[in-house]
């Protein structure tokens, strides 16, 4: 999943949880995970230095300065439309916490590769495991309408459960 998907997916969860926002923001976390468990695209990873599989000694490159902006324009892209869509007066410090929330377990991938101890050891095994066995690499106009999808989904709930007085 883009990190964008998961910032609008962490930040609907938490919006719709105003009165909770512990429970808001471990949900938006937990979302991280079962996101990952669908099938779909995810733009690849050039540097060896950040990728999770390589874990390879941090060499300051084209590649490493391409990862960086093209993660950081995903996660900045995330929050943003996050914000945009989904903050109302008096929660906007909860929707970015939902948001934050629900892209940290990739940045937490990346402690885990310079510092592999617990609990980073224990979160990227679950991470791993949890993660979509099968993946839309060679299919990114389904994969990506996937996600579209699923962000178009969370949105939707978070406009509309609230009227219903659900939660």
């Amino acid at each position: 999943m883009t990190l964008t998907t998961h910032a609008i997916a962490g930040a609907a969860i938490a919006s719709l949880m105003p009165a909770h926002p512990y429970l808001a923001i471990s949900a938006a976390f937990a979302s991280h995970f079962l996101l990952d468990a669908i099938p779909h695209w995810d733009y690849s990873i050039r540097s060896d230095s950040i990728n999770p599989d390589v874990a390879a000694a941090m060499k300051f490159d084209g590649a490493l300065l391409a990862d960086l902006l093209t993660i950081g324009a995903d996660a900045i892209l995330g929050l943003g439309l996050a914000l945009l869509l989904l903050a109302r007066p008096g929660h906007f410090a909860l929707v970015v916490c939902g948001a934050g929330a629900a892209i940290l377990p990739d940045a937490l991938q990346f402690a885990y590769i310079r510092f592999p101890r617990e609990p980073l050891v224990s979160l990227q095994h679950f991470h791993c495991w949890m993660h979509a066995s099968r993946d839309l690499r060679k299919r990114p106009v389904l994969g990506l309408a996937a996600q579209m999808g699923l962000i178009f989904a969370f949105l939707l709930i978070a406009r509309v459960l609230p009227h219903f007085d659900v939660l």
